[in-house]
C-alpha cells in the first residue's frame, strides 16, 4: 500500500522554531509509523538566523528572500507528488499569498495551521523597517484557499470560521515522554521561572512590579530566572538571560520552582495558544499565568495553577507557592496531570492522524 505523503511548509529547519515542534513537528515519528511520509521544507538555515534577526544587512536578507523564492518555486513544481500540503502560519515571510495559491491549483489537499493572531500586526524591531513588506491580512487569503484549517484554540478557530467552514482545533500539545518531572534538590532559594524569547521578553516585563514586591518581601528567599533572551538584564532581579538550547531545554526548565506566563490582554495575546504554562505544567512546575486567551480555559484556579491580573493578586498567588513545598508539589502534580489529559501528543495525536485520512 502506498503512503499518504505530506509536505509541511514552514519557515525554520526542523527543530528550530517552537511554534513548529510544538504544533506538527513531534508527531510526525506517530504519522511515519502509520504509514504517512512526512517532508519538511523550510527557507531559513542556521547562517540567515543570523543575518534575518538582526538589525541592517539588507543586502544579506535581499539575499535570504531570493534564496527563499528558489525553494518556494521548487514545492510548488513537486507539490503534486504530495497527497496533503500542510502551511504552517505561512508559505513566504512577506505579504503574498503567491505560493499558497500554486499549492491550491495542485492535486494535493491544503491544511492551514496556525497558533497565533496572525492577522493582526507584531512588529519585530529588528526588521521594523521592512514592516512594509508584511501583510497580515492574508491571513484571510490563505484560509479561504485551504481545504482544512487547524486553529490551535477556540479564538483562533472562531476568526477562522468566518473564512472557511472546516475548522479543527488542536491545542499545543506537549510531549510528556519527554517532559518529565524531577524531584526538586534542597535549597534555600525559590526559584521563580520564565522561558521565551527576545520578542516576548516584553510580556516577562509586565510582571516586574510584582516580582520586585517579592524580592523586597522574600530577599534571598528567591531568585529569578529568564530563558531565551541573554541580552536581558535586570540588576534589581538579578536576573542576566540565559540561552535557549532545544538540546538543555527541559533540564533549564526543571530547574524552576514557579513558573510564569505574564500577558497583557489584547487581541494579539488572546490568540496565544499557552505554550509556557503548558511547558511548566507537564514538567510539574506549579503555573501562574495570566487570565488571557485560553489561559483560562487551562488553568482551575487554585487547583492546577493560578490565575493573577494584578499586582496584589500576583503577589499573592507567588507568595502561597514560596511558602507552601506542599502547596508547590501539589498543584504541579494537578498541572501535570492536565497536560495528560488535555494537551499531550498522546491525547491529540489521533486528530492529526485524522487531518491525513
Amino acid at each position: 500500500m502506498d503512503k499518504t505523503r505530506v509536505l509541511f511548509i514552514g519557515m525554520h529547519r526542523f527543530d528550530r522554531s517552537p511554534s513548529q515542534r510544538y504544533r506538527f513537528e513531534q508527531y510526525f515519528k506517530y504519522l511515519e509509523t502509520n504509514g504517512i511520509e512526512c517532508v519538511l521544507s523550510p527557507l531559513i538555515s542556521e547562517k540567515d538566523d543570523n543575518v534575518l534577526y538582526s538589525q541592517g544587512n539588507y543586502i544579506g536578507k535581499l539575499g535570504i528572500f531570493l534564496k527563499s523564492w528558489i525553494i518556494r518555486t521548487k514545492d510548488v513544481k513537486g507539490a503534486n507528488e504530495f497527497d496533503y500540503i500542510f502551511i504552517q502560519r505561512e508559505a513566504f515571510m512577506t505579504g503574498t499569498t503567491y505560493f499558497e495559491k500554486r499549492f491550491a491549483k495542485s492535486k494535493a489537499k491544503l491544511i492551514f495551521d496556525f497558533d497565533d493572531s496572525i492577522w493582526l500586526e507584531d512588529k519585530n524591531e529588528a526588521n521594523s523597517k521592512l514592516s512594509f513588506l508584511k501583510r497580515p491580512s492574508k491571513t484571510v487569503d490563505i484560509i479561504r484557499l485551504c481545504n482544512t484549517i487547524v486553529a490551535g484554540n477556540e479564538y483562533l478557530a472562531n476568526y477562522a470560521r468566518q473564512f472557511n467552514k472546516n475548522v479543527v482545533i488542536i491545542p499545543t500539545t506537549i510531549d510528556t515522554n519527554w517532559y518529565t518531572p524531577k524531584p526538586k534538590p534542597a535549597r534555600e532559594k525559590v526559584i521563580i521561572g520564565w522561558s521565551g524569547s527576545f520578542s516576548t521578553i516584553k510580556h516577562f516585563e509586565s510582571a516586574i512590579d510584582a516580582l520586585l514586591v517579592i524580592r523586597e518581601k522574600y530577599g534571598d528567599m528567591v531568585a529569578f530566572k529568564v530563558i531565551g533572551d541573554t541580552n536581558y538584564k535586570n540588576e534589581s532581579l538579578g536576573i542576566i538571560g540565559q540561552k535557549w538550547q532545544s538540546q538543555t531545554e527541559v533540564q533549564d526548565l526543571q530547574d524552576i520552582d514557579i513558573g510564569i506566563m505574564p500577558l497583557p490582554d489584547t487581541d494579539w495575546t488572546r490568540g496565544k495558544c499557552g505554550l509556557k504554562g503548558l511547558q511548566y505544567m507537564g514538567l510539574a512546575i506549579p503555573t501562574i499565568m495570566s487570565p488571557v486567551g485560553v489561559n483560562k480555559e487551562i488553568i482551575d484556579h487554585g487547583t492546577n495553577g493560578f490565575l493573577a491580573s494584578t499586582i496584589k493578586e500576583w503577589v499573592d498567588c507567588l507568595s502561597q507557592l514560596i511558602e507552601s513545598k506542599e502547596l508547590r508539589e501539589k498543584m504541579g502534580a494537578a498541572g501535570r496531570q492536565t497536560v495528560e489529559k488535555h494537551y499531550s501528543i498522546e491525547a491529540n495525536k489521533k486528530k492529526y492522524l485524522e487531518l491525513f485520512g
